[in-house]
């Protein structure tokens, strides 16, 4: 066990433990060349005080999205005299429209924040700012689609640029979702004039490349061999070309060979590192699903818990659910937190995002039960599962639960 003093002392291990967060932006972005020229290109207009097309990025968790966007918005702070003044967004936190307006007035104009005005308010007095020296505001929205009224947001920032005769707005979406534009009120739509973009999935050598690079500067000399550089990269093509996923592994493994008191990482400790993230990165993706399909996961998981309406569709191990009553069991939660279910078609679309994340597996209910509908199986414990998707739907508050499912308590 490590004592303070062993903990206060220099490492034997790392070198720049920041540099091996998924939160560092290297000097260097390697393998995305493309695709940051793709991003300067959309930003250049605004650079010479021109309004630009707004541009929307798409792609998996761990594919260089925000990384590459921020590179370039680096880029772009450093150029002198230029007229783009942006504010990059994190909508986990600012989740509202609401709270973006009063982040970018925060960022641009901070005395004026903090006044306590309304979206009203706050709206004209960044018309007013835009247009007085015919700027242009270039708003960066990372995971666009958890905005709680994203069709209110859309429509109040681009009828920003109908409201003034100089400047104007510029909208960065980054979403992990390629489809979250689908549920869209068409009003919001007919106003963006956008272009997009999709990050692929990294492959295995360029993850290899990628913490080869890292390590480098992260660790101190000879404490990395490539052998434990290879397992890990091959670890995070399983899990679909995740970047994120293959730092955190290689951070995790140094700490853990700190812990133990080595000079360097073991592929024992590659291993218990994997094992450990792969846990994790389930979890982190309940996290950061939109409000309904948590909603419909959070169906499927009561009703597992409580064996579900058919007992007999369990083989002592595992429970299976009808299609039909997840969704029943959903319109219900969603009544009894003053949301509108959507649709049968959304929700077979949420059933096959759930799919894809792995989080479930639904196949055909086949011969020997009448009529045709799907199996949904749940592919993780549902303790912890529950738990997460409390913490985020009710704020794992006990009293809040009890109102919303009287009958589960």
């Amino acid at each position: 066990m490590q004592t303070l003093n062993d903990l206060l002392a220099e490492s034997k291990i790392f070198a720049k433990r920041e540099v091996l967060s998924p939160h560092y932006t290297p000097q260097k972005l390697i393998f995305r060349e493309s695709e940051i020229n793709s991003i300067e290109r959309a930003l250049a207009p605004s650079l010479k005080g021109q309004r630009g097309r707004n541009l929307f990025v798409y792609g998996k968790t761990g594919t260089g999205k925000t990384s590459c966007t921020r590179y370039v918005i680096g880029e772009v702070n450093s150029i002198p005299n230029n007229k783009a003044r942006i504010s990059y967004i994190n909508c986990r936190i600012y989740n509202s429209r609401f709270r973006v307006l009063n982040k970018i007035i925060s960022d641009h104009l901070p005395t004026y924040s903090k006044r306590g005005y309304g979206a009203v308010d706050l709206y004209e007095k960044l018309t007013g700012w835009i247009e007085e020296d015919s700027k242009i505001l270039v708003v960066t929205l990372d995971e666009i689609d958890v905005v709680k009224d994203l069709d209110d947001l859309i429509y109040t920032l681009t009828r920003i640029n109908s409201d003034i005769k100089a400047g104007g707005v510029t909208i960065i979406g980054i979403s992990n979702k390629v489809s979250f534009k689908e549920e869209l009120d068409p009003r919001s739509l007919s106003t963006l004039y956008e272009s997009e973009l999709v990050f692929a999935p990294y492959h295995p050598d360029e993850i290899y490349g990628i913490i080869k690079s890292r390590a480098a500067e992260g660790f101190k000399k000879d404490v990395v061999g490539d052998d434990i550089l290879k397992y890990i990269s091959a670890a995070a093509a399983k899990e679909g070309g995740d970047a994120r996923f293959s730092l955190k592994v290689l951070s995790k493994a140094g700490e853990l060979a700190e812990e133990r008191g080595r000079t360097a990482v073991l592929m024992e400790d590659a291993v218990e590192a994997v094992r450990q993230a792969e846990n994790d990165i389930v979890y982190d993706v309940i996290a950061t699903l939109p409000e309904h399909q948590k909603l419909v996961l959070y169906s499927i998981v009561m009703l597992t818990d409580s064996g579900g309406t058919y007992k007999k569709l369990t083989d002592g191990v595992d429970t299976y659910l009808f299609s039909g009553e997840v969704y029943n069991r959903y319109k219900s939660l969603s009544e009894g937190m003053h949301k509108s279910a959507k649709s049968e078609r959304w929700y077979r679309n949420y059933v096959s995002e759930l799919e894809m994340q792995g989080l479930i597996m639904s196949f055909d209910s086949g011969k020997g039960i009448r009529g045709h509908t799907k199996l949904i199986k749940l592919l993780y414990p549902t303790k912890k599962t529950k738990a997460v998707l409390e913490k985020d739907l009710f704020g794992g508050a006990a009293e809040q639960r009890a109102q919303v499912l009287p009958d589960e308590e």
